[in-house]
């Protein structure tokens, strides 16, 4: 069961959040608000779930990420047990996003 935390701090940093631009201004909020060291243990995690979500072993994940095995079972416990189920809907998404669509493969082949 995934816990949830609702301080009003902390609901405040996700309305913050929530009001982002774009990538850009994404990109500079959190290298304000984390150091360095804290902003590549959430890349190295978010690689892992993505990663995770692939059905790649634990191997290739270790091998990709350079994240310990500890930091990989963390992040499937999360994913599968405890968590809200969020992570996988965001990596679906990008997914999505990232396939090319009908209309441009159609386009696509009519300018061969």
């Amino acid at each position: 069961m995934a816990r949830t935390i609702k301080t009003e701090r902390l609901m405040e940093l996700y309305e913050a959040i929530l009001s982002l631009k774009d990538v850009d201004e994404c990109r500079d909020f959190f290298e304000d608000l984390c150091s360095p060291m804290e902003l590549s243990a959430m890349e190295q995690r978010y690689a892992v779930a993505t990663l995770l979500s692939e059905d790649q072993s634990y191997l290739d994940i270790l091998m990709k990420t350079k994240a310990s095995t500890a930091t990989i079972s963390r992040v499937k416990r999360m994913m599968l047990h405890h968590g809200t189920g969020c992570i996988a809907r965001v990596i679906e998404r990008q997914k999505n996003a990232d396939a090319p669509s009908p209309e441009s493969q159609e386009d696509a082949g009519e300018e061969e």
